[in-house]
């Protein structure tokens, strides 16, 4: 079993708290009566820290990233001959869909804890403290100023929305409410309404907060306009995805948002040479970030990055357990996708074995900033993002592509690929969607993006797009969704679990 790296987790933003000491004594969420705990703005962003712990905390609890946004589509593959290899071809079973076979226990990944993924407890329990933390604000806080308060319930209004659009993408339909200290039993609503809520929501909150913040020590960290703006797009695009008859006015709304994210300058593309710093956290291309750190002691559970899977000696040690990869993505999907050999990414974020079907593969992407010392098993010390700057771009580009405003879409494609160093897009490189959707599963490879990019485009239905094809009827059954567990019935008669998986994922 891979060991854990322990720690003490405290989100790294902590640190700019006026009293730290107070920040990592607070009371835990879920013991607050809410009444005995919002006496000073202190308080208020020591809340905003705890929430953004709840939602860490599913992130690091098992290899989230990977599992839900990267292989499911079957383009990667477990190497036969590294350390332990029987606990990584949990790989395959997710590349082939067999997720009731995946969380069974008994299985050699065990101490991946995939389980915990079908859990939405932890969610539903920051919702709730963001709920709670709203309803405070309101009634005022000693010592919060009116412009105070806007921001901080911004800030929870984003936790909030950023809650329920990660179930909708993980189970479909979800319970919504927005109350605070909410006990009523309710059934699952359809997630297009679920998101069209959060989307006016955000709406009503995303001017009372800085686009960015001057204290680099909050970029990413904690949430922005920036952050409120990225997480609007991707619920517009999830939606026009599925609510076809409006579509145009996701993708318009998209468009305007990113418009709105492009004129305010408040962010940048690093140059590639610079990539540690972005993979690192807290840089001008970070919209939202759950920053981690070993300098400040996080608890990261040590399979829980990607990183794991793609690396080996020297970037992970000791020599003898990683003289290959666990994992790799297949040769022809990689050959698909980078035919530029002036694309710098190319040397920037994978190894010279980048067209291996084997463990030599590695995704250096995740290598830059290695704090190993001796042959202490680790990982690189990255933060988990969550929104940067150069996938919102293209997901810009995707809006204003579907409503024909080509040349913009195409502007916003060469900024991405000018970072790069590859060449511009031009028509002769064929349709301009097409190329959209593969320098999104170029730029973001890894980051747990591309699953989701070929659910709500449909494309998981196309084996031109997927080793793992969906059927239009599997799909419509929800077999892109996870299941959920079924602690959810508890004392809730109106909740139905997801029916593809309750009638055995066939």
């Amino acid at each position: 079993m891979k060991k854990v790296i322990i720690y003490t987790l405290v989100i790294s933003a902590s640190f700019c708290l006026p009293s730290c000491k107070k920040f990592l004594n607070v009371q835990p969420l879920d013991k607050l009566t809410g009444n005995n705990f919002f006496q000073t703005k202190e308080d208020v962003v020591a809340n905003i820290y705890d929430l953004s712990r709840i939602v860490f905390s599913k992130i690091n609890e098992t290899h989230y990233v990977g599992a839900v946004g990267e292989y499911r589509s079957g383009e990667v593959l477990h190497e036969s001959q590294s350390d332990n290899a029987a606990s990584r071809e949990y790989v395959e079973f997710l590349g082939r869909n067999d997720l009731l076979n995946l969380i069974r226990r008994g299985q050699p990944w065990d101490y991946y804890n995939f389980d915990r993924i079908t859990d939405w407890t932890g969610y539903y329990r920051a919702i709730q403290g963001a709920n709670i933390l709203i309803a405070k604000l309101d009634e005022g806080v000693p010592g919060v100023s009116e412009t105070e308060k806007g921001q901080f319930k911004a800030e929870a209004a984003f936790i909030r929305s950023l809650c329920y659009f990660t179930m909708v993408r993980l189970f479909g339909d979800v319970v919504y409410y927005t109350d605070a200290f909410h006990s009523t039993s309710l059934p699952r609503e359809n997630f297009v309404s679920v998101l069209n809520k959060c989307i006016a929501d955000l709406n009503g909150y995303k001017n009372q907060i800085p686009f960015t913040y001057s204290d680099p020590a909050l970029k990413g960290v904690r949430a922005s306009r920036g952050s409120i703006i990225a997480l609007m797009m991707e619920m517009n695009m999830w939606n026009a995805g599925f609510d076809g008859a409006n579509a145009r006015k996701y993708y318009q709304a998209t468009a305007d948002l990113g418009k709105e994210l492009v004129a305010s300058n408040a962010y940048r593309l690093l140059p590639l040479s610079d990539w540690s710093t972005v993979i690192k956290g807290r840089s001008d291309e970070s919209l939202f970030e759950f920053y981690q750190s070993i300098n400040y002691g996080d608890a990261v559970l040590n399979v829980a990055p990607i990183a794991d899977m793609f690396l080996h000696y020297p970037y992970k040690r000791p020599e003898y357990t990683h003289r290959v990869s666990f994992a790799y993505y297949r040769g022809e999907y990689m050959q698909k996708l980078f035919q530029d050999g002036g694309d710098k990414r190319i040397t920037t974020w994978f190894n010279e074995d980048i067209f291996a079907d084997n463990g030599k593969f590695m995704l250096l992407k995740y290598a830059k900033n290695s704090f190993i010392v001796g042959e202490e098993d680790a990982n690189p010390d990255n933060t988990f993002m969550i929104f940067r700057y150069g996938g919102e771009l293209l997901l810009a580009a995707e809006a204003l592509a579907n409503i024909d405003e080509d040349t913009e879409a195409i502007k916003l494609v060469n900024m991405v690929r000018n970072r790069a160093g590859a060449s511009p897009y031009t028509s002769s490189n064929g349709d301009l969607k097409e190329f959209i959707f593969y320098e999104r599963s170029r730029e973001l490879i890894g980051e747990g993006h591309h699953y989701f990019d070929l659910v709500r485009t449909k494309r998981i239905l196309n084996s031109q797009y997927s080793y793992n094809v969906l059927t239009s009827d599997k799909f419509s059954r929800g077999a892109w969704t996870w299941p959920i567990n079924s602690g959810a019935l508890n004392n809730n008669p109106f909740m139905k679990l997801n029916d593809y998986w309750v009638n055995g994922g066939n």
